[in-house]
């Protein structure tokens, strides 16, 4: 694999591919062909001392003109200024993107275990942003510049080098393959989207995801369209909760969302086109109600009632999910009596001041949305959780305990853990501090395995129906084209 090279994280161009870059460093490395090795190629630094810690991680940061240069007698360390050390890092992995962080500034410690704080002509701090099914465990350390302002929404992490390798802050927690950049073959896609729209021309829901799969890369859009794994269906434009970094709206001037959110209401059988080919035609189908580009999909439940029982109707092949707040349980009672096979309700803790202070809900509680996960135990419906995880946040000694005690009150199955895409100077303030401290992500997903064998830890969502040869329909070609 090729060097990196970092991107300024633009709200629309935020790509999980890796790209080409040169590296600058404070002393010359070996030009070889190994994966993500920093060339010869210097810089006009000044001297430094040798590291306290011979062969510790040391900082990496984004130069002025786009490269990652290094300083190897600088000890890489995290968010709350913590050294990181080699067991918290594994080597950037595939599918993972480098982000410059704007306005702040690269930060390390020196020989003395003094903190030093690079200058702002040498370049802006440095950020690694992995793909979905590795979860981050350190955040970015770096120092605000005067002028800063909020960045992106993107889970950015930890990133130091180490031999002349870039490492990250993150453990694998479930298989990322059908999740990656190479599994979306951007000219198969295309031609795929150009030849269903040809064929589907009225179908709003259709255009509005190719829209998604196109311009934002969504794997679960994408799906739609290669007839494969989990596909989207977005459905409602309005939303019962304010969450602070949500994706598709903020009403703050400063907050920029990475995504245009859903502006119509499909119709109950634009809604059903797409959702009984796709289970009638995919491999290990899933149709997924509630997506990142709209609000909260109960909103609209009388339209996805008629819509699982008309596609129920159809065919009894893949699985029927849906993806929300759970803030609605008398609307997923009737879902789940009219077919629908799991669901995946999002929350940040499982502690109510924390749950509040993020979703912000409007006309429901906490407890609603446990009493919607205990119902879906009852009515023998598959439940996961979306834990949007922040590292010293839900690693906290009581924020693990209330997780625990949760999961064993609702009977959820499974636990999907998700990087929370946020700028840490965009959440903390706005969320209570943990009362206990924080034990570490490997910690926490160690604990909930050993406390809760019965339920899954992963990222994905599981399709539920025995796989089946799917009913023949267009065949695409294979993902490795173009």
């Amino acid at each position: 694999m090729a060097s990196h090279r970092p991107t300024h994280p633009a709200p629309h161009t935020a790509s999980h591919a890796p790209s080409h870059a040169r590296r600058t460093s404070d002393r010359a490395a070996n030009n070889t062909a190994s994966p993500q090795r920093i060339p010869a190629r210097t810089t006009a630094l000044a001297p430094t001392p040798r590291a306290a810690r011979a062969d510790a991680p040391y900082v990496v940061y984004s130069t002025p003109d786009g490269d990652v240069g290094e300083r190897r007698a600088l000890r890489a360390v995290d968010y709350a200024g913590q050294p990181l050390e080699l067991a918290d890092l594994i080597p950037l992995p595939e599918g993972a993107a480098l982000s410059m962080l704007p306005q702040r500034l690269a930060v390390g410690l020196d020989a003395q275990g003094q903190r030093v704080t690079l200058p702002q002509r040498q370049g802006w701090a440095l950020a690694a942003l992995p793909p979905i099914g590795y979860t981050r465990t350190r955040l970015p350390g770096y120092e605000l510049a005067s002028g800063s302002e909020p960045l992106p929404f993107f889970g950015y992490t930890a990133v130091a080098g180490w031999r002349g390798r870039l490492y990250a802050a993150v453990t694998p927690t479930d298989t990322p393959d059908r999740w990656l950049p190479s599994a979306y073959a951007p000219k198969t896609l295309e031609r795929l989207v150009r030849e269903r729209l040809a064929a589907e021309p009225e179908n709003r829901a259709l255009a509005h995801h190719a829209h998604c799969a196109l311009d934002y890369h969504c794997p679960t859009a994408s799906n739609l369209f290669f007839r494969r794994w989990e596909g989207a269906i977005a459905v409602s434009p309005g939303c019962n909760a304010r969450c602070v970094g949500c994706i598709s709206k903020q009403d703050e001037d400063n907050l920029v969302s990475p995504q245009d959110r859903l502006l119509f209401i499909p119709t109950v059988d634009e809604v059903v086109a797409l959702g009984a080919a796709h289970l009638e035609q995919a491999e290990d189908a899933i149709y997924s109600f509630g997506q990142g580009c709209e609000g909260e999909p109960l909103l609209q439940s009388r339209l996805i009632e008629q819509a699982i029982r008309a596609i129920r109707a159809r065919t009894d092949r893949g699985t029927l999910n849906i993806n929300t707040n759970g803030s609605n349980w008398r609307a997923l009672k009737r879902l789940y009596a009219a077919g629908l096979d799991s669901l995946r309700v999002s929350t940040i803790s499982a502690r109510q001041p924390t749950y509040d202070a993020y979703y912000r809900p409007l006309g429901y509680t906490f407890e609603d949305v446990k009493r919607s996960l205990i119902l879906a135990r009852e009515a023998g419906v598959y439940s996961s959780i979306n834990l949007l995880c922040f590292p010293g946040l839900i690693d906290a000694e009581d924020e693990i305990a209330a997780l625990v005690a949760f999961l064993r009150e609702t009977g959820v199955q499974l636990v999907q853990l998700r990087n929370l895409n946020i700028d840490p100077e965009v959440l903390l303030p706005r969320i209570p501090k943990p009362e206990g401290k924080p034990l570490g992500m490997r910690a926490l997903i160690e604990t909930l395995r050993r406390e809760t064998p019965e339920v899954v830890v992963g990222s994905f969502s599981r399709a539920l129906r025995a796989a089946t040869a799917p009913t023949p329909g267009p065949s695409p070609a294979a993902a490795g084209e173009g």
